[in-house]
């Protein structure tokens, strides 16, 4: 342990190591105050630049871009009402009416505070929780991790769109994409047409670049988005010490929240956010002022959404099971470096793990410093037309998709891929379960024939092993819980009253 620990300081205390967290919470930042450019689109992009990195190097900068991104969606939010970020919609409620009183800056800050204490508290509630769950899953078989895969898969399906069915329409798309090119088991050739390039199977850098980076390109020239300017001045930014101190209990529940939100696979900052404000709200002494220009309401959404960073590494590097799209983008930089997240990462790579809890919270401190000291400069960000970036963004994309394998091939894959996602998000399907569905198809393959093997082709072991049977049924209660409470909630109640 202490030999893996010392491994991990020296790569994130590193000039090296810093300077990357430092760039990423920079980039990541600048990323969220773009309205339309979200923390996942940047992270798939920019996947491709960290080939030449060693696995430490390469989460670090990933994870900085991550968590200034979820903070960087505050700026736009708050100036102009345009969340630059999808996790930012409840912030902009109450940012932008503080914004029309002239106290712009004052809500930037608080947001800012709220984030660092949000991301410091989940990656505590990381380092506690992570090796505990990781020692009960290290007794995990096949049947086990074929229905934590199931639970993933579903879960995200079902919480991601409000239509259950295009969700679980785009699992199934992205478990088709997954079972291209050679049977792991038999060999036998599926779905290549003969093309030797699809042999091996479709990568999942020029996938997910595709889907994020291309489709969502795609999708800002459809609706003609372009950048509005800002004319507003960022002053008073740095909140004073009676205001933290006001605020305290709403960063702690908030943060509590957004953890727990982000533990469970396929609840994301968004859903956060939103549990969050109405905590707040429910809770305060003045209700009414929620949506007028409440500090509290900003303090609770940015607090809530940060705390999910840390939240959804938990079942990400314990189970192998991505707790958010960006965490599947994340793995997918996993397997890139050949590196399997899961139980057996803190058994056979452990200087991996303590370099990401200890990452995570130097990347939260850069995070706060960027986004106190850099509030006018981001703030400018929001003026610069869209026209202007999304051909920055197209050239990002082809590099990193040519990058992966030094074909053309993967450039095709990654346009074709960008179609694909710009026509779902026309017609609403979501584009998060079809990228899990992509990472989490060969697991659920796997694990299931494996089990079959088992079980020699009896589908009771799913049911008969306490694993897999608890796991499953979890699934079932979290699917068609919606329907449950509906049921609940529409039941008459009766009430006898004796005279």
């Amino acid at each position: 342990m202490l030999e893996a620990l010392s491994s991990a300081a020296s790569q994130v205390f590193s000039p090296l190591g810093l300077m990357l967290m430092f760039l990423g919470s920079a980039i990541g930042t600048a990323v969220g105050a773009l309205p339309g450019l979200t923390a996942t689109m940047a992270v798939a992009v920019l996947v491709p630049v960290t080939f030449g990195m060693s696995t430490e190097l390469a989460m670090m900068l990933l994870l900085g871009i991550y968590c200034g991104a979820m903070n960087g969606g505050t700026v736009s939010a708050v100036l102009v009402n345009v969340p630059g970020t999808p996790a930012a919609i409840m912030t902009g409620l109450d940012g932008y009416a503080m914004a029309q009183r002239g106290e712009g800056g004052k809500a930037i800050g608080i947001a800012t505070v709220g984030s660092f204490f949000g991301g410091i508290f989940s990656n505590l509630i990381l380092i506690i929780a992570a090796p505990f769950l990781a020692m009960i899953a290290l007794k995990f078989a096949a049947p086990e991790y074929f229905a934590l895969a199931v639970f993933g898969l579903a879960g995200i399906a079902a919480s991601t769109t409000k239509s259950p069915i295009k969700g679980m329409a785009s699992v199934f798309f992205g478990l088709f994409i997954s079972i291209i090119g050679l049977d792991p088991m038999t060999g036998v050739d599926r779905f290549s047409f003969g093309n030797p390039e699809m042999q091996s199977g479709l990568s999942f850098v020029p996938v997910m670049i595709g889907l994020y980076g291309l489709g969502e390109v795609l999708m800002q020239i459809h609706e003609s988005k372009y950048g509005r300017m800002v004319t507003q001045k960022i002053k008073g930014v740095i909140p004073t010490w009676k205001e933290i101190k006001s605020l305290k209990n709403i960063f702690l529940r908030s943060s509590i929240i957004g953890t727990a939100i982000g533990a469970l696979p396929g609840e994301g900052a968004t859903v956060a956010a939103f549990l969050a404000y109405t905590d707040a709200r429910q809770s305060s002494k003045h209700p009414e002022k929620f949506g007028t220009g409440a500090i509290e309401g900003v303090a609770s959404c940015e607090t809530a959404n940060n705390a999910v960073t840390g939240g959804s590494l938990i079942p990400t590097l314990t189970l192998g099971i991505p707790g958010s799209g960006t965490m599947a983008v994340l793995m997918g930089a996993f397997m890139m470096h050949n590196i399997i997240p899961g139980p057996m990462l803190f058994k056979q790579h452990p200087e991996i793990v303590y370099a990401i809890f200890m990452s995570l919270a130097v990347n939260n401190f850069f995070m706060l410093v960027i986004g106190l000291a850099g509030a006018r400069i981001f703030s400018r960000l929001v003026s610069i037309p869209m026209s202007m970036l999304m051909p920055v963004i197209v050239v990002l994309c082809i590099i990193g998709s040519y990058a992966t394998s030094n074909s053309y091939f993967s450039v095709i894959i990654m346009i074709i891929m960008g179609i694909v996602g710009y026509f779902m998000r026309i017609f609403n399907f979501p584009v998060a379960p079809m990228v899990l569905g992509v990472v989490l198809g060969p697991l659920a393959e796997v694990s299931l024939r494996r089990s079959l093997l088992m079980s020699h082709g009896s589908l009771a072991i799913f049911f008969t092993r306490p694993g897999s049977l608890i796991v499953l049924i979890f699934t079932v209660i979290y699917l068609f819980w919606p329907y449950i409470k509906k049921y609940i909630l529409r039941r008459p109640v009766e009430v006898n009253i004796e005279m």
